[in-house]
């Protein structure tokens, strides 16, 4: 099976470039997307389905054209859920997850704790929240988290990351909750097999950053350590184009 999560940075600006083939030319089984930036009243029909392919999606009820995370996938899931415990942060569209026989895949926007860090506070409660979450999935069977989980874990992570100590995604904070998580039993695909590889799934829309490869790795294909033999390989699409994130992929020996 072939996972990819891509933050498109609202999903209608990136289908208007017509660089859809870049991501499809990869087969996924599952594509989760990230940072839709679609209102209520786009709700109603998802902008982009491939043949073969059913959209399950949610978008922020409280910010126009802001988060909101999808998953378009082949297989017919047994349960849909939207947020975190309880529906929790789905009023800004933070999470979506699908159920199938033998694990749940869930693709997260995670908050960015923003400017002069003002929403710190608020990101490590979701931290919380979202660790609380997926311990009571994987009570019940394996997890696959992607997404764009905002945080880089180690240097070697992002291009400058002394002139970034203090900035968001490298606090020592996020970083402390992001090792939380992993000691919790979740895997960092990536980091599983290409241990010191310095490649990037964001850079800055400013100073050519990604011209530059001025970047940080900040999308994930994290998951449960019982599924950690099943991973075959896991990339990130740098030859995707139309975004300030390019995709991650997973490939894992599970079936619908």
């Amino acid at each position: 099976m072939r996972l990819i999560s891509f933050n498109v940075n609202s999903i209608n600006a990136y289908l208007k470039k017509g660089l859809v083939d870049q991501v499809m030319q990869y087969a996924p089984d599952m594509l989760g997307i990230e940072e839709l930036k679609l209102t209520e009243k786009e709700h109603k029909d998802f902008p982009f389905v491939p043949d073969g392919m059913k959209p399950y999606w949610t978008v922020s009820k409280t910010k126009k054209g802001y988060a909101g995370t999808a998953i378009l996938t082949k297989g017919e899931p047994l349960s849909v859920h939207y947020g975190l415990l309880d529906g929790k942060y789905d009023d800004e569209g933070r999470a979506t997850t699908l159920e199938f026989p033998s694990f749940f895949y869930v693709n997260l926007y995670t908050p960015n704790s923003g400017e002069e860090l003002k929403r710190l506070d608020y990101r490590m409660v979701f931290e919380d929240d979202l660790r609380d979450y997926l311990a009571s999935l994987r009570k019940r069977k394996p997890v696959i988290l992607s997404g764009d989980l905002n945080v880089a874990n180690e240097p070697i992570d992002l291009k400058n990351p002394s002139s970034n100590h203090h900035s968001a995604g490298f606090t020592d904070e996020e970083r402390a909750k992001f090792k939380a998580l992993l000691s919790t039993g979740m895997v960092d695909t990536f980091r599983l097999l290409y241990p010191e590889e310095r490649k990037y799934s964001y850079w800055s829309y400013l100073r050519n950053a990604r011209k530059t490869n001025a970047g940080w790795r900040i999308d994930y294909f994290l998951v449960d350590e019982t599924l950690k033999d099943k991973v075959r390989d896991a990339q990130i699409l740098n030859d995707v184009f139309g975004s300030d994130h390019c995709p991650v992929l997973l490939d894992i020996d599970l079936s619908f």
